[in-house]
């Protein structure tokens, strides 16, 4: 997938006129790339429009306009791109209001080893960003991929192929099957890779 470059990216003042229409096509987008496993995982696929997304209301809400600061949010969120052999994805872990938030990240401390995905026969294990959990602590927000093999992205690119997300950690176990429009949004994004 083409990395964002700085010419994609709009900005504060122009982004402003566009914000509203700009975040229903996103909203949209998602619909068909966010998929809840259990009640405590929530896993959104990222591909260029979702990080131009993120990237523009960033520059919003902290007022950047300075082009090396622009630039320095893109680079921090190109990596995050998908690429013509991984997905990309940005896992959430929920806490319900009423729970102690460092009880219940706790629990979930090892989870970098037990998200998986199910491509057809393929079992995919997700490669999880360094610096982000340790034995000792998990940050709720977790950047992950999904490396394919050429026989894992045929998979993915045929209509039909059953794909599901499956958690298999000690304390949290759970399994969600992916909608066909989903598998179809996640093939397009290898298409361009």
């Amino acid at each position: 997938m083409k990395p964002i470059a700085l010419s994609d990216i709009k900005g504060p003042a122009i982004y402003a006129g566009i914000r509203e229409d700009f975040r229903r096509r996103i909203i949209e987008l998602k619909k068909h790339r966010r998929i809840s496993v259990g009640d405590r995982v929530t896993l959104v696929f990222e591909n260029r429009h979702t990080l131009i997304f993120q990237i523009e209301e960033i520059l919003r809400a902290e007022a950047i306009t300075q082009r090396e600061q622009m630039q320095a949010e893109i680079d921090v969120y190109n990596p995050l791109l998908p690429t013509d052999d991984s997905l990309s994805a940005t896992l959430f872990l929920e806490v319900p209001p009423d729970a102690d938030p460092r009880v219940e990240l706790d629990r979930l401390i090892g989870l970098d080893e037990h998200v998986i995905l199910h491509i057809g026969s393929h079992a995919v294990r997700a490669e999880f960003e360094e610096g982000r959990s340790t034995d000792q602590r998990i940050s709720a927000v977790q950047y992950i991929r999904f490396r394919l093999s050429p026989e894992a992205r045929a998979a993915l690119q045929a209509p039909a192929t059953p794909v599901a997300i499956e958690i298999d950690h000690p304390e949290f176990r759970h399994r969600a099957d992916v909608s066909e429009e989903m598998r179809a949004s996640l093939a397009a994004d290898l298409a361009q890779g």
